[in-house]
């Protein structure tokens, strides 16, 4: 599903923004590309230690979004590159994606699991 473009972005430090929306208002946690494992095709999996917010509003809501990118990757017409991705979440705190994710990020409590459905290049 994901581009060149896209894994190359990924490939390279940057900040993931995460958006979530609960009953009150956006709230948004950061992460960083190389916490990021893509499985499936279509799902992208995030180590979460906090992140108590962003489940209390997945919770309520399972539409995220997130933004991402890199300054080392070539963009539309220069360097820097980023992605809108969107897609449904959900917090996993045991089964197969959590125990491959614990035995790479040992400081997390859950895995945020998001569905892709749909992603663009914004630079």
């Amino acid at each position: 599903m994901f581009n060149e473009k896209f894994l190359e972005a990924i490939s390279h430090e940057g900040v993931v923004s995460i958006v979530t929306t609960g009953p009150e208002e956006a709230h948004v946690s950061n992460s960083w590309n190389s916490y990021l494992t893509l499985v499936d095709g279509n799902k992208i999996l995030i180590p979460a230690a906090a992140m108590i917010v962003t489940e209390r509003n997945i919770n309520f809501n399972k539409k995220v979004k997130l933004t991402l990118g890199s300054h080392e990757v070539m963009g539309y017409r220069y360097m820097g590159t980023g992605f809108l991705v969107e897609g449904t979440a959900k917090f996993l705190k045991s089964g197969e994606y959590f125990d491959m994710m614990k035995e790479k990020f040992s400081f997390l409590t859950r895995v945020l699991e998001i569905t892709v459905t749909s992603y663009k290049q914004t630079l």
